[in-house]
């Protein structure tokens, strides 16, 4: 056998049946899944776990196990689709990565769920919210964008970084002509907002949201009424930026004030304008890019933290739009 090639056993030494359960699911379900992508055998013993194979293939497995037991004795409760993106890094080199994930805790929601960057991207997205006071994220459904902003908000909001929290989004596609529609001003708006009401019940839950709410520390409003306003000591978030024109969008950046963030989310996959109309989404990078204070963040299928086939659906439709331009 090449030096290369040299065989190894390396020994994972746990302490409870729980860390075994989360390190090697149920079932040792995961073994099946490591074996696939490394060339090694695993001897599960008791509270050990021995690892045998080529010492290039061993070593990073080793080394990403006693990561993610670091992370799971610190608490966290390690799911099945973080120990597979950790097997993916590790596949690809980046065993050293996992320690950066898995540490990082923003926040934990009313009901004790744990909020932290799942991917490589998210955490890059994070760390961009905390050091620049304009952030643009770009990227697909599910990648977390919105959620995120929102959750850094809550946390710059508990950590009086800020004194106000304010949501908007292009309301009726681009157009915003909230006229037609039946009830008063906020039944108008609500449909168009509810997904950012359905993440801040969950990070906030629902008593303290209206708390917020009825006392203006949060308002949630569509993209039209922040014209003349200036924002200042305020975390400022506008949804589905896509779907605000150019002209929008200038509007929307230039209302930062004193001690505040502003941060835009959206997919330009999914533009909703008119033809002849311009995404101010799509716009701002080629402005923007290279002022200092604002940070340009892409993510892509890898990020995505939805159900498995959500990635697999966008990749078809790359695919797809690919060979339509591509067409004769």
């Amino acid at each position: 056998m090449p030096l290369a090639e040299k065989a190894v056993s390396r020994t994972v030494l746990l302490e409870s049946g729980e860390e075994a359960l989360q390190l090697f699911g149920k079932h040792d379900r995961y073994f099946d899944l490591i074996e696939d992508n490394f060339r090694v055998r695993l001897l599960p013993r008791d509270f050990e776990l021995v690892i045998e194979g080529p010492e290039e293939e061993v070593e990073p497995l080793y080394q990403m196990f006693q990561e993610l037991l670091r992370s799971i004795r610190r608490g966290h409760i390690l799911s099945s689709r973080e120990f597979e993106y950790a097997l993916k890094l590790t596949r690809e080199g980046q065993a050293k990565s996992v320690r950066e994930l898995f540490n990082e805790l923003l926040l934990v929601t009313p009901r004790g769920k744990q909020v932290r960057p799942k991917t490589i991207g998210q955490k890059r997205y994070l760390e961009a919210m905390r050091r620049n006071d304009i952030v643009l994220c770009i990227g697909p459904a599910g990648t977390g964008k919105t959620y995120l902003a929102l959750a850094m908000a809550i946390d710059s909001l508990k950590k009086k970084q800020v004194q106000r929290l304010i949501l908007t989004r292009p309301a009726v596609e681009a157009g915003e002509h909230l006229g037609f529609l039946p009830g008063d001003f906020q039944e108008k708006v609500d449909p168009y907002l509810r997904p950012v009401y359905d993440g801040l019940y969950d990070l906030l839950g629902v008593e303290l949201f209206q708390k917020y709410r009825e006392r203006g520390i949060i308002e949630v409003a569509p993209l039209a009424y922040m014209r003349g306003r200036t924002l200042d000591d305020s975390f400022v978030i506008l949804d589905e930026g896509q779907n605000a024109t150019s002209e929008q969008m200038k509007m929307f950046l230039t209302r930062l004030g004193f001690g505040s963030k502003a941060v835009v989310t959206g997919d330009i996959t999914q533009i909703d304008l008119p033809r002849e109309r311009e995404s101010g989404l799509a716009e701002a990078p080629r402005i923007l890019a290279g002022i200092e204070g604002i940070a340009l963040i892409y993510l892509t299928e890898k990020d995505v933290v939805r159900h498995p086939l959500v990635q697999n659906i966008i990749k078809a439709y790359e695919r797809y739009e690919a060979n339509k331009v591509n067409e004769p």
